[in-house]
């Protein structure tokens, strides 16, 4: 390692050689210190670094944690984690010894969150708390599992606990064929939301399929990738989640609607896709859509939800939507509890026969 001064800009320069994981010998620099301390202190954090020792600051074991899981996490989801770390977590524990934080910093931290307000007045919601500090979380958790952190500050902490409470939105049956009656307008929003109404997929799922999705023989859809606009570019990913990765029977007239769909796409290659617009395409189509149809106004990814409901309502059980939706069976319990009507009526009815015989009971016995 060696520590320079430009005698030209009168700035400090740092050069340090060093050995990695393979054994091959590397050098990294940097330049621009205003002082020899400065340049000695970045010296320090990376001999630290490249030695995994915890005395480095929390910024620098972040960079240790970008370099093992950056490959291993999608690029979408990295994005939104990375973004949440270095906007806020960084500017806050970045200086820090990470071997030095303690819950009651973390605790500190969450109040400093609670207490932010945009220029509306209005803070950060709940959900997004939760996955900020889960973020934290992870980073800790990181350190403790490969770095011999001892112990995980933020879940000592714990979460940010914040009640929040938001209505389920979805549309009925009717709602969404007034809806679907105004957009026969525009084939490709038509048959869009058609596939997201009826098969209950996600958006990136729809905006991913290609012809050989398809088996209009056994009326079965294959749904094994994932859409995203990344950086400017089109970029393909496996589903969310392992289970996402299913099987979903087509309704007959899905089928067929589907297939004149693609019929209408010239020169169409089995593996190209056959909805080439964007998830901001479709949330304005949306608005359009409920203006000129007069029904309230839901998400996109509401039509998931709405088609959730659509077959509790036809009395399907939770174990057969969590698979078609490519979800966990305690999830749809957990999520759709209360558009259980007929369950929750027939436990009231069940009560009132118990109770009654318990009662008849009693007089017979009299």
């Amino acid at each position: 390692m060696s520590i320079y001064k430009d005698n030209v800009t009168g700035k400090w320069r740092v050069v340090y050689r060093y050995t990695d994981w393979t054994g091959k010998k590397k050098q990294t620099s940097k330049r621009g210190f205003p002082t020899k301390r400065e340049a000695q202190m970045w010296e320090h954090e990376q001999m630290l670094k490249h030695d995994a020792k915890l005395d480095m600051t929390f910024a620098s074991f972040y960079e240790i944690y970008v370099e093992d899981k950056k490959e291993r996490i999608r690029d979408n989801t990295w994005g939104t984690k990375n973004n949440i770390a270095r906007t806020k977590i960084l500017p806050y524990f970045g200086e820090r010894k990470i071997a030095e934080i303690e819950p009651k910093d973390v605790i500190a931290w969450q109040n400093h969150l609670l207490a932010f307000k945009r220029a509306n007045g209005k803070g950060y919601s709940a959900s997004y708390l939760r996955k900020i500090h889960s973020q934290l979380s992870a980073i800790f958790n990181h350190a403790v599992d490969f770095y011999h952190l001892p112990s995980n500050p933020a879940q000592k902490a714990g979460n940010i606990a914040i009640e929040e409470y938001k209505e389920m939105l979805f549309w009925t049956k009717e709602e969404y064929l007034k809806f679907a009656d105004v957009m026969m307008d525009k084939p490709v929003s038509y048959y869009a939301f058609e596939m997201l109404y009826w098969c209950g997929i996600r958006e990136g799922e729809l905006l991913a399929l290609t012809p050989a999705d398809f088996d209009f023989t056994t009326h079965t859809l294959r749904i094994n990738k994932s859409y995203q606009r990344l950086n400017r570019e089109d970029v393909i990913t496996p589903p969310k989640t392992f289970k996402s990765n299913r099987f979903i029977k087509m309704p007959q007239f899905i089928c067929d609607e589907m297939q004149d769909y693609m019929g209408m796409l010239y020169g169409l290659k089995e593996d190209e896709r056959i909805f080439t617009i964007s998830k901001s395409y479709l949330h304005h189509e949306m608005n359009r859509g409920s203006k000129v149809s007069g029904v309230k106004r839901i998400r996109v990814h509401d039509l998931r939800h709405s088609h959730v409901s659509l077959l509790i309502n036809m009395g399907f059980t939770v174990l057969a939507i969590a698979d078609r939706m490519g979800h966990e069976s305690i999830d749809i319990t957990y999520r759709y509890a209360h558009l259980f009507p007929s369950e929750q009526t027939q436990m009231a009815e069940q009560l009132d026969i118990e109770r009654m015989e318990k009662s008849n009971g009693e007089k017979s016995g009299q």
